[in-house]
């Protein structure tokens, strides 16, 4: 569901998608007092609810938290009847969905995303985990969540970097699927920058539509899922060699510039891409070079431990032009990556 102020009828929409005898309301310690402690009262209004935080972050994301979080679940005696409210950004989803996926071999979830990367990327396809010194998402599950609940209204406390940051993952959605949407965002980033709801709402529900799509065809990341990965591969790298300090939109604007130019670089996107990637990335005031400092000898070798990775080969997902990604020869959906051309498109690095 998506639209304004959704949240005021927030009891009927689980009654009406995720009944249950008890709700855990799982969020961080930034957002528990903006919507988590109003959301778990006001659940608890009509059935029993508990709320539960963890420390704010990305570092956060760990084994560690989850661990933390189960333990409460438990002490608080939450059965197979209990269900989970994730409220707030990626982390918080990606981390209560991991609980929920695992706590009694797994019980139901509904997401209350309050951030614009949340409300059309991590909340929507299911993938649920959490970070190790290895990489980013590397132990997980998939878990459907029974509701996402995208109410605009709350984008309105967050900072112009947190939505941009979301921004640059409707742009991805637009660049791998719909280039009359990629260019529409361009076109309409005075809107979106100012938050106006009417502008937000059609952002978020193309985007979701886009990856909804895609998911229901490939929910297990088995093939066409892999498009939804362009511009992450090097994304998700800078992310860990920076110790998760920049933010994952931001990581992934410059992933998808640089992925674009080693598309060109190996004759599989074509030449105008990363100058319209560019472009419209840097109307939202978003970063498409790498930082002063990257280390790009640490970011290959963290790439080695992508997910995608396959006999020690690093893997892609390319463009071949804005709205349209590359398949391989062979029909695949991710191409191998020579590693002194990607060492060529990340610089000599530290």
């Amino acid at each position: 569901m998506v639209g304004d102020s959704l949240l005021d009828d927030l009891p009927g929409w689980l009654e009406q998608s995720c009944p249950a005898a008890v709700y855990v309301v799982i969020t961080d310690a930034t957002v528990a007092p903006l919507y988590g402690e109003e959301i778990a009262e006001r659940i608890g209004e009509s059935a029993p609810s508990h709320l539960v935080t963890f420390p704010a972050g990305e570092s956060h994301k760990t084994r560690e938290t989850w661990a933390t979080l189960t333990d409460k679940l438990l002490a608080a005696g939450a059965g197979r009847d209990a269900a989970i409210v994730a409220v707030g950004g990626g982390v918080v989803g990606d981390m209560a969905g991991f609980v929920a996926a695992t706590y009694l071999r797994g019980i139901p979830l509904v997401h209350v995303p309050t951030t614009l990367l949340a409300m059309i990327d991590s909340s929507i396809g299911g993938k649920t985990g959490v970070d190790t010194a290895a990489g980013k998402n590397l132990v997980g599950a998939f878990h459907q969540p029974r509701l996402v609940l995208a109410d605009v209204s709350t984008l309105g406390t967050l900072s112009p970097v947190h939505i941009a940051s979301g921004v640059a993952e409707a742009l991805k959605h637009g660049a791998i699927a719909d280039a009359e949407y990629f260019e529409r965002i361009a076109a309409q980033h005075v809107q979106i920058k100012a938050c106006r709801p009417a502008a937000m709402i059609e952002l978020i529900k193309r985007s979701v539509e886009i990856k909804a799509a895609v998911v229901c065809e490939d929910d297990r990341e088995e093939g066409l899922r892999a498009v939804l990965n362009f511009g992450h591969t090097i994304g998700h790298a800078l992310e860990a060699t920076t110790g998760f300090e920049m933010p994952h939109g931001e990581a992934v604007a410059i992933g998808m510039v640089l992925e674009a130019e080693l598309g060109t670089s190996l004759g599989v996107t074509d030449s105008d891409t990363a100058p319209l990637l560019r472009s419209a990335l840097e109307a939202f005031r978003l970063p498409t070079v790498l930082p002063a400092g990257a280390d790009s000898q640490a970011m290959v070798a963290n790439m080695l431990h992508d997910k995608k990775v396959r006999q020690r080969e690093i893997r892609l997902t390319l463009l071949k032009s804005v709205g349209q990604v590359a398949k391989t020869g062979g029909g695949a959906w991710t191409h191998p990556g020579r590693e002194d051309v990607i060492r060529a498109v990340l610089g000599s690095g530290s």
